[in-house]
């Protein structure tokens, strides 16, 4: 007396759709604890003409290709970036205008930014020269 077995052909899929739940629950936790920190942009509002023509007090700061930063044409060091804006952000209320070159690194930029914020500059703009 021979028994032949059935052959199984078919795929249980039950554990993996479990896996995939488990997963699905643990990213769903997980996703708004990845809060990460950013810059914070602002759109310019529209201008009047006369708010145009006042004098705006702004430090223009120039970064050139080889990452070398220009203050009213003199050329900073980056070690004693800090301390020069530290010392310039009292006499330029209105903020500051951050000029770029198209080659210039974007960690020299940064780099800038931050040394910007904690020297108490509040208003940051960026453009390309």
């Amino acid at each position: 007396m021979s028994r032949q077995r059935e052959t199984f052909n078919e795929i249980n899929i039950t554990p993996l759709t479990d896996i995939f739940l488990v997963l699905l629950i643990i990213m769903m936790v997980i996703a708004p604890l990845l809060d990460q920190q950013g810059l914070n942009l602002t759109v310019p509002e529209n201008v009047d003409a006369e708010q145009v023509q006042k004098d705006p007090k702004i430090l223009t700061v120039s970064v050139t290709g080889d990452d070398r930063y220009y203050i009213d044409g003199e050329e900073v060091a980056p070690e004693q970036l800090a301390a020069t804006l530290k010392s310039e952000a009292s006499n330029y209320p209105d903020g500051m205008m951050i000029e770029t070159d198209g080659e210039a690194t974007h960690g020299a930029v940064v780099r800038l930014m931050d040394n910007a914020r904690n020297s108490g500059i509040t208003s940051i703009s960026v453009s390309e020269i």
